[in-house]
């Protein structure tokens, strides 16, 4: 479980997509992020990489607006054994490798939305941090 206390800011740059998103759903979550003015879930990312586990309509919405930074929660993907990954049914892939997922995230191709299905704990800390705090540079913390 985790709390506010292990959301970060990190700079937009650094992280790294393995998968494509869906542009309608990106769409209504970009509509909700305005409305809300603030991010109000953090994604989760590997720690030594930078690779989006869960999140990355969100980290669309953050290259959408030119935010310079994006609140997320590290975790050591490889070496946390309770954080799995499997593939969606129907996705076109029988499965996935943890290190299948990392070397897709530095290449400069993607895997087709829904193909990855990481199991991690599923709660995420409410939080609210404005688009004006995510477009400022540097390492302040909200």
């Amino acid at each position: 479980m985790w709390d506010e206390s292990d959301v970060r800011l990190v700079p937009l740059e650094w992280l790294k997509p393995h998968e494509q998103i869906k542009t309608r759903n990106r769409d209504k979550l970009l509509d909700m992020t305005k409305r809300w003015q603030g991010y109000t879930k953090p994604l989760i990312v590997d720690q030594v990489t930078g690779a989006i586990l869960d999140g990355h309509h969100r980290h669309a919405i953050a290259v959408l607006l030119e935010l310079k930074r994006i609140p997320v929660i590290c975790v050591d993907y490889l070496g946390d054994e309770s954080i799995t990954v499997d593939v969606w049914p129907g996705c076109g892939i029988d499965s996935l490798t943890k290190q299948e997922v990392l070397e897709m995230s530095f290449s400069d191709d993607l895997f087709p939305p829904k193909t990855s299905r990481h199991t991690i704990a599923d709660h995420l800390p409410p939080i609210h941090i404005s688009l004006d705090i995510l477009k400022l540079e540097g390492n302040l913390q909200p």
